[in-house]
């Protein structure tokens, strides 16, 4: 086992910098004693690229029958279909960068220089930011349409829906500064000099301002609880109007479907910021761990709810498949005229005609998410 000791010039390195998308799984060590990474970085190169290479093939396979339904539909969009869109745009984009991550968790490290080390870091914040943002934007428009018969969008507005979209995007890219300006290729000495993607933050006595702090607080703010916030008064009270009396069958198979999506982002995404915040507060010594046990424990924590994170772009495709009345009729039929043999269930049919029409503003039973 090698033994690594840090002076103090180390220290302040480490307590400035910030390892990217994986975040800083190694970037305090036990201070002021010295401690063994090996096991960490084992585990580490043999769980990233398994997990990874599993959400790769399953996230491509699904977004892009999802994709492909949209697409054989587009004459038809609700305004759903719309945001569903662009997560799944969100979605592949950040799929397509998790091979470049898998390398980095190996002994090769990162190879691809440092300006692609900022796409990648910056695709990774902007999908999060799209993600939380989108399905907040969902959840409005549902709570005023359903709760207040209010509606956002409507037939006379089409532009309304891909102006919200427009600034979604444009909000999580101005959000993903940090990583354009700070995510570099940089050795690792405490690694053998591995060149890994991570934040190099300007030292504090520098730039009188805690970079790594700063954006640690906007990301679990604006990219988290807030939304958070919105989503559970949102679907809330959605839930109460519509036990209160009758709503129609359509819409209430609407709101499962949807709530179902913010259900599983949360799944996969609360343990991943629960743990990164531990580990904020770990490395800004408000937490002392004191043994090279507990730190290494964090670590692979880290490790393990970042995969689960990455996982979520998967997993809406499947929810789709699996809740989603329309969405099976319609990925049945596209594999049906791709010369797949496959066979409408009788339930299915049976949904289709004891549908009802919703509003023409929100169009939800033209979504292919019910």
């Amino acid at each position: 086992m090698t033994s690594i000791v840090l002076d103090d010039d180390d220290w302040a390195f480490l307590e400035n910098t910030s390892a990217g998308p994986e975040e800083d799984y190694y970037a305090d060590c036990c201070q002021g004693i010295v401690c063994d990474m090996e096991e960490g970085m084992r585990f580490e190169a043999v769980y990233i690229p398994v997990v990874y290479s599993l959400a790769l093939l399953l996230g491509l396979l699904g977004n892009g029958l999802l994709l492909g339904v949209l697409a054989q539909r587009s004459h038809n969009w609700s305004v759903t279909d719309t945001f569903i869109l662009h997560l799944g745009v969100a979605d592949s984009l950040l799929l397509v960068t998790l091979p470049f991550w898998a390398t980095q968790a190996t002994q090769a490290g990162w190879v691809f220089g440092s300006p692609f080390c900022k796409i990648a870091g910056a695709l990774f914040t902007i999908n999060f930011y799209c993600g939380i943002f989108l399905l907040a934007c969902i959840s409005l428009e549902r709570y005023l349409s359903i709760v207040h018969s209010t509606h956002m969008y409507s037939r006379r507005k089409p532009w309304l829906v891909q102006a919200s979209c427009l600034s979604v995007w444009l909000l999580s890219l101005l959000l993903s500064i940090p990583d354009w300006v700070f995510l570099k290729a940089l050795s690792d000495d405490r690694m053998g000099g591995r060149i890994e993607c991570i934040h190099d933050y300007p030292l504090l006595s520098q730039a009188n301002i805690d970079w790594h702090l700063a954006s640690r607080l906007v990301y679990h703010t604006v990219g988290y609880l807030l939304p958070a916030i919105i989503l559970i008064f949102c679907y809330s009270s959605i839930l109460l109007r519509l036990r209160q009396g009758p709503h129609g069958f359509q819409k209430q198979r609407a709101v499962k479907v949807i709530l179902a999506l913010v259900v599983v982002f949360f799944v996969c995404w609360t343990p991943y910021n629960v743990t990164l915040m531990v580990k904020t507060l770990h490395s800004n010594s408000t937490m002392t761990l004191t043994t090279c046990h507990s730190r290494t424990s964090l670590d692979k924590a880290l490790i393990v709810t970042t995969c689960l994170a990455y996982l979520h772009c998967s997993l809406n495709p499947v929810l789709y498949a699996f809740v989603g009345v329309k969405f099976r009729k319609e990925l049945l039929n596209m594999l049906s005229a791709l010369g797949c043999k496959v066979k409408m269930s009788a339930r299915s049919t049976s949904s289709r005609r004891k549908s009802t029409t919703c509003s023409e503003s929100g169009r939800t039973s033209n979504s292919i998410a019910i």
